[in-house]
């Protein structure tokens, strides 16, 4: 029965939910236009994580964007996007959202429909009107709605049977993410439409490597390309590749390397790579799909241009991963292979495409065909937010001019110059120096809770790296006790740092835990677990800012790993200011001298910098709680320049500024108290309103929990007033400008008012001793009766004993509560 004939018998149309209009009304007019149930439509498709919101150490996840359906002409190629409605609403009142939605999915026919009829827009701007009205029984069949994405794309019959090929699907249920099938179909439709360059750009860990096996698969099975190079410059990442996203290619596939290995994979299996060369570097011509090295195919002697071997013809298409880092330089080494091949297609990928005064990857591939910027990527919740810690040295800050006749350590006299943040650890060595940033980087590992959270600290060169990798070392003596691969050094020229590069990477392995590089795994490396970053070295470009921020940008649900840390010895998140970067850290933080490195927490805000509530909202989804089980540059020619070591000297954490990001995502100046003060006063709103609600409290440290858990410890506070406060005298004096009293002044306070005199001798010794215990420690859940089995109350008789001294467990609870209102009488 055509849907427009479909009536409702007893029932109020406008009463149905949404759901039911769907039911009732859309599903059936899809189904008589000829849409296939089972493979053509989708309900229901959530295609964001949502968001994630960090609240000092509760995490949630905003909520994800949802279209009501999606309809496919075939797998992964979304043709329509339908937004629906209840009967209450007009028909076209989903429109806006609906066109927001298929901008986002890159869908070109969008409709609204509350069950009476459809509003229908034409985002290819070949239909006029753009938008129109049609009846329930005129939905456009799937032939029409494609004919027309046909004639939009201008696909003649050879480029649609590229276009229609279908991705590679492994019968695990795991699909592309909405960018991945954007970025694919981008891809497919420009190579199918003949153009021989390609860039793609995807932020550091949105699965560029995965988008590149569904585009070379596709246009293998299509026949467009039947012979493929897949470059990288790093080994790991061929290797992974190999026995990850590459893995169905099987028996066709070979890595052109000389060197035999055997590679684990993430379900503990292994893989035997399969080499394309012999022993005597011959190729071995009979497979369709090679990978390798740059370094491995080409270098400065004809005799290492190993790509020569192949004919220029022989291979259809070649992706260049991580194409930044130089294969598009006219005076690179790497170049010379994309012109030896020039008749193939080529498709660079990047996370940062390089744009300078001397290279250019645009001006080589044109126009990126898609971009996915680390700022999408946090946004709609794949990728990880971070904070930033500013730590200024006072050497980096003001400068180091050696004393008249000073010598180094071999017994030179240093040049007398002003040396400055971009001598440090290149031209001169401060050890002073390399042990404060060893010892900070330590005590935020203490403060955060967590000494095994993954790290890669970015030094200077590999000597450098051996420093800092030595001075932490000594400040975790115990955890290097328990394993010497707790500190590591991975460089381009450490052999055995090298081969701990797996473990390190590996989310199951412990160890190493803290490692040290300089260039090693500044790209490429997939470190999920990755929680701190910690920079001690000057990073010149954008292009290499953004990959180092990309360590740390992978989610890893299983560990609880939502956001992470970078700590910035070097003021390298100066890149921050610059127009071309796109994805802004949640929090910077400068702490002073004597202050905790890990930062306080900040007030979240949305996407779009305005301020969120206090406490997740019922959108959001709590994912993380606290306290719930939870190859380096080579030298410039000339030879390397001799260091200088300079011993005595010294350096100190200097600090003028806290910087927070406000509402409105700006960055402001705040000190750390008035950052509490005005923290604290939106949760309470006056000093009577916390009065009642800490009189009211039967457990008073229930309410340091709620603070904290939603993003406002008090023990940076605590640190930075270096007074001995109660929080009920902190909270008051912070906030609300109350004279602070002391936790002994409050205990004697309560002795002179000779509070105990109704209790026996023995009830008013165990009230002193708690009073004592309160002056001493600041123990506020004072009525757990625990408390009466250790020292000095063991003393005075059993915990059964000691209760009985009050006349039972009621009266004991009773008294203590009576003691804690003493102690809170007093507020001035």
């Amino acid at each position: 029965m055509p849907p427009r004939a479909r009536r409702l018998i007893g029932m109020d149309k406008r009463s149905l939910s949404e759901r039911d209009i769907c039911t009732k009304f859309i599903t059936p007019a899809l189904r008589h236009a000829g849409w296939d149930e089972m493979s053509q439509i989708r309900e229901e498709v959530s295609f964001t994580k949502g968001r994630i919101i960090v609240r000092g150490k509760l995490v949630t996840r905003g909520q994800a964007k949802r279209a009501d359906y999606i309809l496919y002409y075939r797998p992964n190629l979304p043709l329509a996007l339908i937004e629906a409605k209840d009967n209450a609403h007009s028909v076209g009142d989903g429109m806006q959202q609906a066109l927001d939605y298929a901008q986002t999915l890159n869908i070109p026919f969008v409709f609204s429909s509350n069950g009476d009829s459809f509003v229908f827009h034409d985002r290819t701007g070949g239909s006029d009107p753009r938008e129109t009205t049609l009846p329930l029984d005129a939905f456009p069949s799937p032939a029409d709605l494609w004919a027309r994405f046909r004639a939009w794309k201008g696909l003649d019959a050879e480029a649609e049977s590229v276009v229609l090929q279908d991705y590679h699907d492994d019968g695990s249920g795991k699909t592309p993410r909405y960018y991945q099938v954007n970025a694919i179909n981008a891809a497919i439709e420009a190579i199918a439409k003949g153009r021989r360059r390609v860039l793609l750009v995807m932020a550091t860990g949105t699965g560029k490597t995965y988008t590149a096996f569904q585009i070379i698969w596709r246009l293998w099975k299509a026949g467009r390309s039947k012979r493929i190079l897949f470059l990288a410059d790093r080994n790991v990442l061929i290797d992974q590749t190999m026995v990850n996203d590459f893995r169905p290619f099987g028996g066709t596939m070979a890595k052109l390397s000389t060197n035999a290995k055997t590679i684990e994979r993430g379900d503990g299996s292994t893989d035997d790579l399969t080499l394309a060369l012999d022993k005597r570097r011959r190729i071995d011509t009979a497979y369709e799909v090679y990978l390798g090295l740059y370094q491995a195919i080409t270098g400065p002697e004809e005799s290492q241009k190993l790509f020569r071997e192949f004919s220029p013809g022989f291979f259809d298409l070649i992706v260049i991963d991580e194409c930044h880092r130089g294969s598009a330089a006219e005076d690179s080494a790497w170049r010379e292979i994309l012109e030896y091949f020039s008749a193939a297609t080529q498709i660079g990928l990047t996370a940062t495409p390089k744009e300078t005064q001397y290279v250019s990857n645009i001006a080589y591939f044109g126009e990126p065909v898609f971009t996915y910027s680390l700022k999408q990527g946090i946004r709609d919740g794949f990728l990880a937010p971070y904070k930033v810690v500013k730590v200024h040295i006072d050497r980096d800050v003001e400068g180091y001019r050696p004393e008249k006749g000073q010598l180094d350590r071999v017994g030179e006299e240093v040049e007398d110059r002003l040396y400055n943040i971009k001598d440090f650890d290149r031209t001169l060595v401060i050890d002073d120096r390399t042990r404060l940033v060893a010892q900070k980087v330590t005590q935020f590992l203490k403060e955060s809770g967590d000494r095994y959270q993954k790290t890669i600290l970015f030094c200077v060169d590999q000597e450098h790296a051996a420093r800092l990798r030595q001075a932490l070392t000594n400040e975790n003596a115990d955890l290097v006790a328990e394993n010497p691969r707790y500190v590591m050094r991975i460089t381009g020229g450490d052999a055995e740092g090298q081969a701990q590069l797996g473990n390190f990477i590996d989310p199951e392995a412990r160890w190493p835990v803290l490692v040290t590089t300089s260039r090693l795994l500044s790209t490429g490396v997939d470190a999920q677990t990755c929680r701190l970053i910690v920079l001690d070295r000057e990073v010149g470009s954008m292009t290499e800012f953004k990959q180092i921020v990309g360590r740390g940008t992978r989610v890893h649900e299983d560990t609880r790993k939502y956001y992470f840390t970078l700590i910035d010895f070097r003021g390298a998140t100066s890149h921050f200011a610059d127009p071309d970067f796109d994805g802004e850290p949640v929090q910077i933080y400068a702490p002073k001298d004597g202050q905790p490195i890990d930062p306080p927490d900040a007030p979240p805000t949305d996407e779009d910098g305005l301020p969120l509530p206090e406490s997740p909202g019922d959108d959001e989804t709590i994912v993380d709680r606290p306290g719930v089980d939870q190859p380096d540059l080579p030298p410039p020619t000339g030879g390397p320049r001799r260091k200088v070591y300079v011993d005595g000297v010294g350096a100190s954490i200097v600090a003028e500024r806290v910087e927070y990001l406000d509402e409105h995502g700006r960055l402001v100046t705040e000190s750390l108290r008035d950052f509490t003060k005005r923290a604290l006063r939106k949760r309470f709103a006056s000093l009577d309103d916390f009065l009642r609600r800490w009189n009211a409290a039967e457990r008073k440290q229930a309410i340091l929990e709620e603070l904290e858990a939603e993003g406002l410890p008090l023990d940076p506070i605590v640190a930075e007033l270096g007074r001995d406060l109660d929080p009920f005298d902190l909270i008051c004096h912070v906030a609300f400008d109350a004279k602070p009293l002391t936790r002994r002044e409050r205990a004697e306070h309560v002795k002179k008012r000779d509070a105990f005199t109704k209790y026996g001798p023995k009830a008013r010794a165990v009230l002193d001793a708690l009073l004592a215990k309160y002056a001493d420690e600041g123990v506020l859940n004072l009525d757990d009766a625990n408390v009466l089995r250790i020292a000095p109350f063991s003393g005075l008789g059993t915990p059964i004993e000691l209760i009985r001294a009050f006349g039972g467990k009621p009266s004991f609870e009773r008294a203590v509560h009576d003691l804690q209102s003493e102690l809170y009488r007093d507020t001035a």
